[in-house]
């Protein structure tokens, strides 16, 4: 597969790269693999930190608070009792580790097949290698304009880590920039349009 490189005013240079067909171009990409990559990395950006009192940790007395029998109502315990305001949650939340171990063969097989499924909706752009003189996100802006990409979601993949670049698109939240060795499922997918610089091609086109 061959695409075009453009450079940051929106040019064609008429310059072309090939996409390694066995990373973009799979035969049978899997939807599944997909699903439970994209599952283990939301897994895992949660805290598992909730928490809520159970009867046995509620701050109450634990008198009874009236007489079994003979009350004209229901029985009833002490204040700390669910069925009361303020009593403790029954079967509450408790913290846990949402974390689960997926297979590097099944994260490899996703992450192929979401790069696959992106140059199949033709959502892959090449752009020439660029930086900025200075962080501005005005420069940011304009780079996006000239792609006609401006207020689209974005995922612009660098060689390596650029300073000035990733600065320069921070305060945007429709722009993430990450290095082409930290591309995984979820953010290949979470964009409407993968911007990969010409000297990340490489970096994909070997990836495992």
């Amino acid at each position: 597969m061959e695409l075009a490189v453009y450079n940051i005013k929106g040019e064609d240079t008429g310059r072309k790269v090939t996409l390694n067909d066995e990373i973009f171009a799979i035969a049978e990409p899997s939807e599944h693999a997909v699903y439970l990559d994209v599952k283990q990395f939301l897994a895992n950006q949660r805290q598992g930190t909730h928490k809520a009192k159970e009867r046995s940790e509620i701050a109450g007395s634990t008198k009874k608070l009236g007489r079994q029998k003979g009350g004209g109502g229901a029985r009833h315990g002490d204040i700390n009792s669910p069925v009361l305001v303020g009593g403790g949650r029954v079967f509450g939340p408790r913290p846990r580790d949402y974390r689960f171990k997926l297979n590097k063969k099944v994260k490899a097989l996703a992450r192929r097949s979401a790069l696959t499924f992106k140059a199949m909706n033709n959502q892959i752009m090449i752009v020439e290698d660029f930086t900025f003189d200075a962080p501005k996100t005005k420069d940011f802006v304009n780079f996006t304009k000239n792609l006609k990409l401006f207020g689209q979601k974005i995922l612009l993949v660098l060689p390596g880590q650029n300073k000035n670049v990733f600065l320069s698109a921070r305060n945007l939240p429709e722009a993430r920039i990450i290095t082409a060795s930290d591309v995984c499922t979820y953010r290949i997918l979470d964009n409407k349009m993968l911007v990969i610089t010409e000297g990340s091609v490489d970096v994909l086109n070997n990836l495992k």
